[in-house]
């Protein structure tokens, strides 16, 4: 979860209009999800499966081998970045509990934060109730890595992996630290990339959460640069694993530009990152509303019809003019409400189904303190309103017919 210093200045926008609103307010329903958006390339044929193979991209889109277009539509489920070392939530109910719900609910992605200190030898996992997951007792943190991985994929559910700190202790600006130099936070990704070669349940790599602060990009600081280390990185995971997708987040400002953590990507158009594989990269950014920080431009008197030029310029350019896919990897609040939070939020679902953006909401867990959870407090029942926000645009589970 990011906290913003700084603002931006308001950005005059088109307007996304009353309809599109509506369409959010009044989704429907039905298993498929297939966004109700009008029939384009991109929405699958009658029984053709869609999502097979590596992922791969193709200008702005994310494809599958035969070069079909698909979308993400997931949730984050952390904990492995914690003390915990685990998922959050195995303290309520089992690990299948969780997965099936995630079916059920209709997300066909996860991704999963750990911390590097996941794979040290000390590093036990708790906070769980081993006689609802008895089968999780005396596994490391890898071991119930794996365990979440392999059942996830046998619910059809594609994993992003995500580094989201350093250290259980909490994030960092940049992608190294006292604790973690950049050497382990590579080999670490290049362990993993080998470790989990030739499952197809793996579709990427999250190379660092939200770079912010003294994070750059493209300066060509060794230090600070951002850019530079994702290429550094992402090259040395492809050579190991070159079906991965590498995500690659944006900082937090440039000079007086200041916007959330992760999520400034204004000047990737101009300074790309280069990958020896270039259809392998996914920009990502993350977007919050105003009960993670309230920005100026949530006070503009043309909220919300200023939102989609603030997005244009930070991060939606990108698939927009065909340079790159973006995923926003992180989004969430506690409403979806009339309040500005939730007009916010259901203007971003909107905006995201429209131009067919890829997603991963923040969060499944209830027990993160600005936004929620799709989970209620009790980590069993649904907060059905945001599932009826959400289901408005969610893709199948990748692999499966499109009926």
């Amino acid at each position: 979860m990011p906290r913003v210093r700084g603002n931006v200045g308001i950005v005059t926008a088109g307007m996304l209009g009353a309809t599109l609103l509506f369409l959010i307010v009044t989704p429907p329903r039905g298993r498929s999800r297939v966004p109700t958006v009008s029939p384009t390339a991109e929405t699958p044929a009658p029984s053709v499966t869609v999502g097979a193979g590596p992922l791969q991209t193709d200008g702005g889109r994310i494809v599958d081998s035969d070069g079909r277009v698909v979308h993400l539509t997931g949730v984050n489920w952390f904990g492995m970045e914690t003390n915990t070392f685990a998922p959050h939530g195995l303290w309520a109910r089992s690990l299948d509990d969780m997965l099936d719900q995630m079916v059920q609910t209709g997300f066909n992605t996860i991704r999963l934060p750990y911390t590097n200190q996941l794979f040290d030898s000390t590093s036990t996992p708790n906070g769980i109730d081993f006689k609802k997951n008895a089968d999780l007792q005396g596994l490391s943190g890898l071991q119930i890595m794996d365990q979440v991985i392999e059942r996830a994929g046998q619910r059809g559910l594609r994993i992003i992996l995500d580094r989201h700190r350093p250290t259980a202790a909490g994030q960092t600006e940049l992608w190294y630290s006292d604790h973690v130099s950049e050497q382990r936070w590579i080999d670490d990704w290049l362990f993993l990339a080998s470790h989990y070669r030739g499952n197809p349940t793996i579709i990427g790599a999250d190379l660092h959460n939200e770079p912010h602060g003294e994070a750059t990009w493209g300066d060509g600081s060794p230090r600070t640069d951002w850019r530079a280390a994702a290429q550094r990185a992402g090259n040395a995971v492809l050579q190991v694993n070159p079906d991965w997708l590498i995500f690659v987040e944006g900082i937090e400002h440039k000079g007086d530009d200041f916007y959330w953590w992760g999520g400034n990507l204004s000047l990737a158009g101009q300074l790309p990152v280069e990958l020896a594989l270039p259809n392998k990269l996914v920009y990502e950014a993350h977007d919050y509303g105003p009960g993670v920080s309230n920005q100026k431009w949530f006070q503009a008197p043309n909220f919300p019809a200023n939102l989609e030029g603030i997005w244009n310029s930070h991060w939606a350019y990108l698939k927009l003019t065909g340079i790159a896919p973006v995923l926003i990897g992180e989004f969430g609040g506690q409403s979806v409400g009339e309040d500005k939070e939730g007009i916010w939020q259901r203007t971003l679902v909107t905006y995201l189904q429209v131009n067919g953006f890829d997603y991963t909401y923040w969060s499944w867990n209830p027990n993160s303190s600005d936004t929620g959870g799709i989970l209620n407090d009790d980590w069993t029942t649904l907060n059905h309103a945001k599932l009826t926000v959400l289901q408005a645009y969610q893709w199948p589970l990748l692999g499966s017919p499109q009926a």
